[in-house]
């Protein structure tokens, strides 16, 4: 497996190229912002993106879906169901935030509408990227069709902003359930063995057996 991180966007959001060593073919998880530097990874290593694939709705996440899908017009947008309306109201998310109009284009927040989405995501459905193949699961909680991924053949999770290393997403916004997500994490990402790789959607990687340990919002200590 080919992972490559980007950090994007004021909030420092990882956006990552996954792709099957075998049959380059590739996904792009949560693309933030516009970025030459993934466009230019992507065609640098000769891989195919055959999907755009959204853990979740929230501008840093899907601030770059457009300008990547113009970029490779044959790659799919992929979402759960009940994420769309929190998508597709991307150019009103920083108003949302409490951002002033004038102060959009500034901070790299005067988006134009993001693309359609192909398909939508199912909980419990596998999908596969050249000899990878994902299990999709729905985790609401920070928000309510917030999806991760797990390979588990390879041992890797991407959990997008449910959880961090010793954190949780936030539960704050609209949406967002505390129990329902511990509930979430609890039932479909620490179910996975202690030896999977955590992909985080901000901050360094983790893994399950830590976050069990350590992670204060899991051990209540």
């Amino acid at each position: 497996m080919i992972i490559e991180t980007f950090v994007q966007t004021a909030f420092q959001q990882n956006t990552r190229v996954v792709a099957c060593e075998q049959t380059r073919k590739a996904i792009c998880i949560d693309p933030g912002e516009p970025s030459d530097a993934v466009v230019a990874f992507i065609n640098d290593n000769d891989l195919e993106l055959q999907g755009i694939i959204l853990t979740h709705g929230h501008l840093d996440h899907v601030g770059g879906t457009l300008a990547l899908s113009m970029a490779f017009p044959n790659a799919e947008t992929l979402i759960h169901k009940d994420e769309e309306p929190l998508y597709y109201s991307l150019q009103q998310q920083p108003l949302l935030m409490g951002m002033q109009p004038h102060q959009m284009a500034a901070m790299g927040m005067d988006y134009e509408a993001p693309p359609q989405i192909t398909r939508n995501l199912e909980h419990g459905e596998i999908y596969e990227v050249g000899e990878l193949r994902f299990s999709v699961r729905h985790c609401p909680g920070h928000t309510l069709g917030h999806i991760v991924l797990a390979e588990e053949n390879q041992r890797k999770v991407f959990t997008g902003d449910c959880l961090f290393s010793g954190s949780i997403g936030r539960t704050d916004l609209p949406g967002g359930d505390y129990d329902q997500l511990i509930s979430s994490i609890t039932e479909n990402i620490l179910s996975l063995s202690d030896d999977f790789t955590i992909y985080c959607g901000h901050g360094d990687e983790t893994t399950i057996g830590r976050e069990k340990a350590y992670n204060p919002f899991l051990t209540g200590k």
